[in-house]
């Protein structure tokens, strides 16, 4: 049996909590651009529980914008799934199942752009969300004529640029825009965009006075570990136990946070926050979003390619081995708390570090290494070069586990082979993808530079950087040492070096 709307009336209400029958009558209040596990995770989660309160009551028009993939499953199940959600909370296990029907429908941007178009002219449509990963808030020069434009911000300005002429800019007719993507600072970069992408596209002078003096770029924070699906093993007894099949099915921990920069204008419009501890609505952000940012995401990001070639497949692996887990708790409280670019007491950092480490330690959650390395470059750039940078601020001393972060992030991102504009690298004899949108330059890299030549180039591109990390006070030696270790006897021993702090070059 298939989780539809019409078999719910023969799922056991004891296994999952169903969802009210008057959900589906909700008018929808949201456009959301993304359909990935952690939109579906997190915001729609909150929404869905707005709902069953009687808060919100509204539903979320969903927009697909990549060519990945299709809607088929949402289609099939009408946009319903499953959150499983399972931890500790105050020292008790939490094992709950909820049916999420906060969406009402998902549109092909490909091929349903008129319909993306036609919700502007909704006039209880107020809040637009979107998760196109780090590298989707970025400035492309896009025409927003096209059906549809080719970037996020293009969507999002012809969208708001439809919005306006239907309403003829009426003040009420603002949006509030929430991007969730980790990046500092995600409204106003957002915000920057679509700016200056109207004044490209030569887009009228009361537009733009509208889209600033009556929209809401709000930045935000987002922190939940949403894994996705999960194993075969673990979905089959899931199945079993919850009666039905779900191809959307999602695990998530049980901790979650939504920090959003707002006034009483934002929370207004934001009904479904009301009353929800989890989701804070604040003038400034950026404490929740540093801590989060670096010893969260900045850890994953560190440990990933070093606990994937040292064997571990998900994080509650790493956490069950001894050395990588030594080596995530040592780099996350002894390197990355220390130098977090924000004025905090260290204690406070460490404080939150160890919560962290709980939930990397939750055994319900298999969050796989290799998902976490997608992306891998642009979230050493945005999560870990700034920690780097002001560690040297502070002391001229190596910091020998962000270099052993730093070679391993170089290791993981060798291609091998390149097949239908794909590349992949190599782990005991099987290859895996990078999915990196540096893949092509390593992969030049990697067939024409030695590995000296390979570590200057890199840690060199101050244009990628946005800082000549090659003059860094023995960072490029320290780098190069452990590459060569990791190549030379693999993961494991440069690991087990690093930690009894004995010399790689001995």
């Amino acid at each position: 049996m298939v989780l539809s709307r019409f078999t719910l009336k023969n799922i056991n209400p004891e296994a999952v909590s169903l969802p009210p029958d008057t959900v589906y009558e909700l008018p929808e209040k949201v456009l959301q651009f993304g359909t990935g596990v952690l939109l579906r995770g997190l915001p729609d989660f909150f929404i869905d529980k707005a709902n069953r309160k009687g808060v919100f009551n509204g539903r979320i028009v969903v927009v697909k914008s990549t060519a990945q993939g299709d809607t088929s499953a949402f289609d099939k199940q009408d946009g319903m799934y499953t959150v499983c959600v399972r931890g500790v909370q105050e020292g008790q296990q939490v094992s709950e199942n909820i049916i999420n029907a906060s969406i009402s429908r998902v549109l092909n941007a490909a091929e349903e752009w008129e319909q993306v178009l036609e919700c502007a002219q909704n006039p209880e449509l107020q809040i637009i969300i979107s998760n196109t990963t780090e590298v989707g808030i970025e400035l492309v020069n896009d025409d927003v004529r096209h059906h549809p434009p080719k970037s996020y911000p293009g969507k999002l300005l012809a969208f708001l640029l439809a919005r306006y002429r239907v309403f003829r800019g009426s003040p009420d007719s603002g949006m509030v825009i929430l991007p969730t993507e980790l990046i500092p600072n995600n409204g106003k970069k957002l915000e920057s965009i679509v700016l200056e992408l109207a004044h490209l596209n030569g887009l009228e002078e009361p537009f733009i006075e509208w889209l600033e003096q009556h929209n809401h770029f709000c930045s935000t924070l987002v922190d939940r570990i949403v894994p996705g699906k999960p194993d075969a093993a673990t979905f089959e007894a899931l199945e079993k136990e919850l009666g039905y099949s779900d191809e959307l099915l999602t695990m998530s921990e049980v901790y979650s946070l939504w920090a959003i920069e707002g006034g009483d204008a934002v929370r207004e419009k934001l009904s479904f926050a009301a009353g929800e501890e989890s989701i804070i609505i604040t003038e400034d952000i950026d404490l929740h979003r540093e801590l989060k940012l670096r010893l969260l995401n900045g850890t994953h990001t560190l440990s990933c390619g070093l606990a994937f070639l040292a064997g571990c497949t998900t994080v509650q692996d790493a956490m069950n081995d001894a050395s990588v887990s030594t080596y995530i708790e040592q780099v996350m409280q002894q390197e990355i708390a220390p130098a977090i670019p924000y004025t905090l007491p260290l204690e406070q950092a460490q404080a939150f570090g160890n919560k962290v480490l709980d939930r990397f330690r939750n055994p319900a959650i298999r969050h796989l290494w290799l998902s976490i390395t997608m992306n891998y470059s642009s979230k050493m750039k945005m999560r870990c070069v700034p920690v780097l940078l002001r560690h040297y601020e502070q002391s001229s001393e190596v910091p020998q586990l962000l270099a052993l972060g730093f070679a391993a992030y170089l290791a993981f991102s060798k291609p091998v082979e390149t097949k239908g504009g794909k590349y992949y690298g190599r782990f005991n004899e099987e290859t895996y993808l990078i999915q990196d949108d540096q893949a092509p330059q390593f992969y030049r890299r990697w067939n024409g530079l030695t590995p000296a030549a390979l570590v200057k180039e890199v840690l060199s591109d101050a244009t990628y950087w946005g800082h000549d990390l090659g003059s860094l006070p023995g960072f490029a030696d320290a780098v190069l040492e452990r590459l060569g270790r990791i190549q030379e006897d693999g993961m494991r021993e440069i690991l087990e070096l690093t930690l009894n702090n004995k010399s790689v070059t001995a």
